[in-house]
């Protein structure tokens, strides 16, 4: 399995992007970044996108790519997998013919180059050759977590989360894990309010676990606080624990 960070910050800087995971080239875990990294023929390439929930940060690079899409008028379907309050979300307030155009109807609703695909929390499914697990998290709206596998192979994602309890129970050692770390220690009545980790509120999480991942990649830091969030990380003196940033790309 092939991990490629087109974003893992928590809010929009020179050199910080949104967050977006691209796995073999073809399946995304969320979407905050799209079209500023990847080519158009990358673009092309993605058939199946997993939101984590609603928040922009997560699904603004949807647009773009459908808009880039219909724009190279090529015959091309993008799947988007969620649950029914992110869809409901994205249907009414961002594909909604005021917002966006409305690319689940063009340029037919026989062929269009979006579609979506309403999951259950805690449902397991197919997603062309992966097999995929959603996973309530604890946000300020209803959000997931996703247990990807492939080839012996799994990758989790928290997305964004407060301090939580059922994706630990399916992690335990796992390939890798990306978990959000988005405030300093010093910030954390700010983490808690908004449902976010510090690096502290994450170290009480790992000891949910009961083996590690071998590897914890981090994101959603806030760019302000990078050096600082860094910092903290590494006083933990865990060797498996990663501060993402990027363009960097994993094989595991």
């Amino acid at each position: 399995m092939k991990l490629r960070v087109l974003g893992s910050a928590g809010a929009e800087f020179p050199d910080f992007r949104p967050p977006a995971f691209l796995v073999d080239d073809h399946l995304l875990l969320d979407a905050g970044t799209i079209g500023s990294v990847l080519s158009e023929e990358e673009q092309w390439g993605l058939q199946n996108i997993l939101i984590t929930h609603s928040h922009l940060d997560h699904i603004r690079g949807i647009p773009a790519l459908a808009d880039n899409i219909i724009i190279k008028n090529l015959a091309h379907t993008v799947m988007v997998h969620s649950t029914s309050d992110v869809i409901t979300a994205m249907r009414e307030h961002l594909f909604n013919n005021v917002i966006w155009p409305d690319f689940t109807q063009i340029p037919t609703p026989e062929r269009p180059v979006l579609t979506f695909r309403e999951i259950g929390s805690g449902q397991e499914f197919s997603v062309a050759d992966y097999a995929v697990r959603a996973v309530e998290v604890n946000h300020t709206v209803p959000a997931v977590g996703y247990i990807v596998a492939k080839g012996g192979k799994t990758l989790a994602y928290t997305g964004d989360t407060g301090p939580t309890e059922e994706i630990w129970r399916h992690v335990a050692g796992i390939d890798a894990l990306i978990v959000e770390v988005s405030f300093p220690n010093s910030m954390e009545d700010l983490a808690l309010l908004t449902k976010h980790l510090t690096c502290s509120l994450l170290e009480v999480e790992l000891k949910k676990i009961g083996r590690l991942p071998r590897r914890i990649l981090i994101t959603h830091p806030k760019p302000q606080y990078y050096d600082t969030i860094k910092g903290e990380i590494d006083s933990l003196g865990m060797g498996e624990i990663e501060l993402l940033h990027d363009g960097a790309v994993y094989e595991f």
